[in-house]
């Protein structure tokens, strides 16, 4: 009874551990897709510069196509570990165990190998300005729509200020992504009416803040820290209820026979002799027998006086 209880259990925690690893898996699916589009973004206006690699660098892990298919793989590998856990299957349950171990020395290889600190400076930030004459031409259409979704997204303007537009572009006013109340014409409006209504603070300081970590990149980070310490443990319920499953169906060992029983039984039914082949066993003849059996004394007598 304390056996059954104790396989009911593990069944039950392993019940909730896969579905924390679909959870979690979709988790980070979910933030690395949403973080691709704004990497996108930052590699756009920082190419070509140290920016780039530093972001690269700090991002490449958790968008990296190996993670997105480590993910994917692990909500099948969850799915198969349910059905074995549900079913009892031995097969399934060592393949569960196999294909978590994999996944586990995956991630632990790909955190060891991409752990570097980006090596950037806000004096980096001034390196933005050479993207900003390329704004608005025809061929530069890729470089318009990243930096309109940047400064709409981050609500900043310029690299340091507004007036950077100014500067390095023959534009009278700001791009319209600059305004707070975004619609035709209002960068131009603010600029000669009221100039709050325009992003105050410069897109530099946003870019250096994205580079060196975002609270969605320190979630990914606790997610996956989460999932190999839940791996961890997948994989030593597992092993026990694997060790106990196997213990249940192994067939007792044939209890020894009683030498007592042996004696007994060999002492009342001795074992009869093999009999030798062409020989067939025949009971003397009662003449034969007479013939053949000794005489006793008063027979003799008789015998001697006939005689």
């Amino acid at each position: 009874m304390a056996r059954e209880d104790s396989v009911k259990c593990l069944r039950c925690l392993l019940y909730a551990l896969n579905l924390l690893f679909w959870v979690m898996a979709l988790c980070v699916l979910g933030v690395a897709a949403w973080l691709r589009d704004y990497l996108n973004n930052v590699l756009t206006l920082t190419a070509d510069t140290r920016l780039e690699e530093a972001a690269i660098l700090t991002y490449s892990p958790v968008v990296h196509p190996v993670v997105i298919a480590v993910c994917c793989f692990l909500i099948i590998v969850a799915m198969v570990g349910y059905c074995g856990t549900l079913k009892c299957n031995l097969l399934l349950l060592s393949w569960y165990f196999g294909s978590l171990l994999v996944i586990f020395c995956v991630e632990l290889a790909s955190g060891v190998w991409t752990y570097e600190e980006p090596s950037v400076q806000r004096s980096d930030m001034i390196s933005l300005k050479s993207r900003m004459p390329n704004y608005g031409l025809q061929r530069y259409q890729w470089l318009t729509h990243a930096w309109n979704s940047f400064q709409t997204e981050f609500k900043c303007c310029g690299v340091i200020y507004f007036t950077d537009w100014l500067e390095m572009t023959e534009m009278e006013w700001p791009p319209d992504s600059c305004c707070s109340d975004q619609y035709p014409g209002c960068a131009r409006h603010a600029h000669h009416r009221d100039l709050s209504d325009l992003y105050q603070e410069g897109c530099g300081p946003k870019i250096y803040s994205f580079i060196r970590g975002t609270k969605q990149l320190q979630v990914l980070r606790f997610l996956g820290v989460s999932i190999g310490v839940a791996q961890i443990l997948a994989m030593t319920l597992t092993l026990t209820l694997l060790w106990a499953l196997y213990y249940d169906r192994k067939p007792p060992d044939p209890a020894p026979p009683d030498p007592l029983t042996l004696t007994h039984t060999h002492s009342h039914c001795p074992p009869e002799e093999p009999q030798k082949p062409g020989h067939v066993h025949t009971h003397p003849r009662p003449s034969e027998a007479w013939g053949s059996a000794p005489l006793n004394g008063h027979a003799q007598f008789e015998m001697e006086q006939l005689s």
